[in-house]
């Protein structure tokens, strides 16, 4: 069993940035790869970014590549979101899960945190 809660989210303006980070509970931190999705209320929850278990692999939603970087500490059990020139359309609650899988399907991710609100201003 692995608990996860995000933190860092919040409001900014378009242009700016914002890092989640997301703190696993246990020891086999790991052992799981990690992701991030976001969902706007109406619609599916959507993929983000994905990283491996070691770090070395990540991989991206063609709408954030090149804007978020996804990295993790293993040594801290954190999985962190690094949003940059943040659009108004990247406004939504935020969601790491961990898979023992590096994928971006989301049915493949067993546990979930409780969500972290970003809202962008124009």
């Amino acid at each position: 069993q692995v608990q996860l809660v995000e933190s860092g989210g919040g409001l900014v303006q378009a242009g700016g940035s914002l890092r989640l980070s997301c703190t696993a509970s246990g020891r086999t931190f790991s052992t799981y790869a990690m992701g991030w999705f976001r969902q706007v209320p109406g619609k599916e929850r959507e993929f983000v970014a994905t990283i491996s278990r070691s770090g070395s692999r990540t991989y991206y939603a063609d709408s954030v590549k090149g804007r978020f970087t996804i990295s993790r500490d293993n040594a801290k059990n954190t999985v962190y979101l690094q949003m940059n020139s943040l659009k108004p359309e990247d406004t939504a609650v935020y969601y790491c899960a961990a898979s023992y899988y590096y994928t971006e399907v989301e049915r493949e991710y067993d546990y979930w945190g409780q969500g972290t609100q970003v809202t962008v201003s124009s």
